[in-house]
């Protein structure tokens, strides 16, 4: 059997699946007055959100958020990264504490430009340098109609951001520059080799060190640079400072690949170790 990427690479799209799982509400065509844009907002709430008025919960926001919830809008058809079907479990195993999960589509052809904090030229073409107007977004416009709409902790040590690839380097990005908006951090499988590693560059810079809970993860098969980039970065947080399994947790999956099923297999440690009981 092909599998779902090749068969988008041949033009054969496989039947999607729709794979929601949950309450999940869904804010349509959210307008950026920052990016000058819209997307999709999609709202998970936890079990029992509804039976206890009184309770507020964590945020976790999610870049990508396509592929966050459901194959029938994933990249890759089918394949998501299962984010409401593993906090249902683990919430109701008592892994972690009930959390409300933020997913926020990305733009499209644009997505280069708003995740990537400087702008670079990569194969011919300029790219990145928005990422402080999709902090603008995320921050001043999507989050306070998040805690509007929904009973949330606003504080940050109540607040994550959580992404992948370039989403990683985005969440980087947005836990350093608004750390008293996002305290806790998911980092997984990071470019970090956009424009000559500046974000290694930019940690080797602080002067002080911003209160972050950081997750940091790559796979071992992700490229041959990759695992050994984000090792330099995982060091470079060391020396600032961050105390490993206490403010920063590295993890190194053996043969994981850069795509959402590798993501979707390492993140109940993600939310164990940011939301854990």
């Amino acid at each position: 059997m092909l599998s779902p990427l090749l068969m988008l690479l041949i033009g054969q799209e496989p039947a999607r699946r729709p794979s929601l799982t949950g309450t999940i509400e869904k804010l349509p065509a959210f307008e950026s007055k920052a990016l000058g844009n819209s997307r999709d907002v999609l709202v998970y709430l936890p079990p029992n959100y509804a039976n206890e008025p009184k309770r507020r919960y964590p945020v976790a926001y999610f870049h990508d958020g396509q592929n966050v919830f459901d194959g029938a809008t994933s990249f890759i058809p089918n394949q998501e990264w299962r984010a409401d079907e593993t906090a249902e479990a683990m919430i109701n195993a008592g892994l972690i504490e009930p959390i409300i999960i933020v997913a926020v589509a990305n733009a499209g052809a644009a997505r280069g430009d708003e995740f990537l904090p400087t702008r670079f030229t990569f194969r011919g073409s300029t790219i990145g340098g928005k990422a402080d107007d999709y902090g603008r977004m995320l921050a001043d416009e999507i989050k306070p109609e998040i805690d509007r709409r929904f009973r949330t902790r606003k504080d940050a040590t109540s607040t994550a951001v959580i992404g992948s690839s370039f989403g990683g380097i985005l969440s980087l990005h947005l836990g350093l520059s608004r750390p008293k908006t996002f305290g806790k951090i998911g980092v997984m499988s990071p470019s970090v080799w956009v424009d000559e590693r500046v974000m290694i560059k930019r940690v080797a810079e602080l002067t002080t060190r911003p209160k972050l809970k950081v997750w940091l993860d790559i796979g071992s098969t992700e490229g041959p640079d990759a695992a050994r980039d984000t090792r330099d970065l995982r060091d470079a947080l060391l020396t600032k400072g961050w105390r490993t399994g206490r403010d920063v947790l590295y993890f190194e999956e053996p043969r994981g690949e850069h795509n959402e099923a590798a993501w979707a297999r390492r993140l109940p440690m993600v939310f164990k170790y940011l939301f854990g009981k």
